[in-house]
């Protein structure tokens, strides 16, 4: 009988992504508008993190688009670009009719705080 070792080397000590957050899997689940700012974003990370060796900036670039991406999955793409255009009158106006008023939410957080 052949006791035969196990080779060190046919398991990767660096763990599987997890499911969805590949660089590709990221990228297709962004819309359009998304798509363009992560793939720079990505590509700008690359070519930091080529000369400083540190993956950091990938990582956090993966991260913070993996976040937009499940929120896009889960809300649906539509929603998802109601929201941005929402986002981007707020910025545009400084004002947001569909919301609470600042002062209201300050007596809010007053009352709720005690004070």
């Amino acid at each position: 009988m052949t006791v035969t070792a196990a080779n060190p080397f046919d398991e990767s000590p660096v763990p599987a992504l997890p499911p969805g957050t590949s660089p590709a899997a990221i990228r297709d689940a962004l819309i359009d508008e998304e798509r363009t700012a992560f793939e720079r974003s990505y590509r700008r990370a690359l070519a930091d993190e080529a000369e400083t060796l540190d993956l950091t900036g990938v990582l956090d670039v993966l991260r913070n688009y993996h976040r937009i991406a499940w929120l896009t999955h889960r809300q649906g793409p539509e929603a998802h670009r109601r929201m941005l255009d929402k986002a981007a009158e707020i910025v545009r106006t400084g004002e947001n009719p569909d919301g609470v008023p600042a002062d209201e939410v300050r007596a809010l957080i007053r009352q709720r705080l005690g004070q």
